[in-house]
């Protein structure tokens, strides 16, 4: 008597490359083409998204783009000046040391808000690439039941010619 293998099963073998029997196989074929795998992974991911994961992409687009670069280094750029030539008592006298505290405080700040938006990004691409892959292995079953019949028609196509040869030389012989 022959063992039923569940679906899960029967996925675990075609993911290790198993041989599936016939049976098995149409089973896989039938799971997967009934069940729909694609998913919209960023309106799934955006609807998951807390204050703080919107605050840290909005601070990444903003801090990533050449409008923050040219008005940070004019701002930079205003400040030395406005210290070193302009105010008779500066703020903050060469070297700076007020501009570097804040420089050192952006970065502290800056670099771990980057880092969680990339971190959400690298695992909405991880998930994107297992759907890629769930949607690529049902294309490729689909593709083998696909090659499988058509294979059978030309068999069939190829049984039925000969058939049809056949008939002709039977009826050729008889007008002879």
């Amino acid at each position: 008597m022959e063992k039923k293998c569940s679906k899960k099963e029967l996925v675990k073998m075609l993911l290790k490359n198993e041989k599936l029997d016939e049976q098995d196989e149409e089973e896989l074929i039938d799971l997967l083409i009934e069940q729909p795998l694609s998913i919209d992974i960023d309106k799934q991911q955006d609807e998951k998204k807390t204050f703080g994961d919107k605050v840290a992409d909005k601070v990444s687009e903003v801090a990533g783009s050449w409008g923050f670069i040219i008005g940070f280094s004019a701002f930079l750029i205003f400040w030395i000046i406005l210290n070193g030539i302009i105010l008779m008592n500066p703020i903050d006298e060469y070297p700076f040391i007020l501009l570097n505290l804040l420089l050192s405080c952006l970065a502290a700040l800056q670099a771990p808000v980057i880092m969680m938006s990339q971190n959400r990004q690298a695992e909405k691409d991880s998930l994107r690439n297992q759907n890629d892959y769930r949607i690529d292995l049902k294309s490729e079953l689909i593709l083998e039941q696909i090659a499988e019949k058509v294979e059978k028609i030309n068999q069939n196509q190829t049984k039925l010619m000969k058939r049809l040869d056949e008939l002709e030389g039977v009826e050729d012989e008889k007008t002879k």
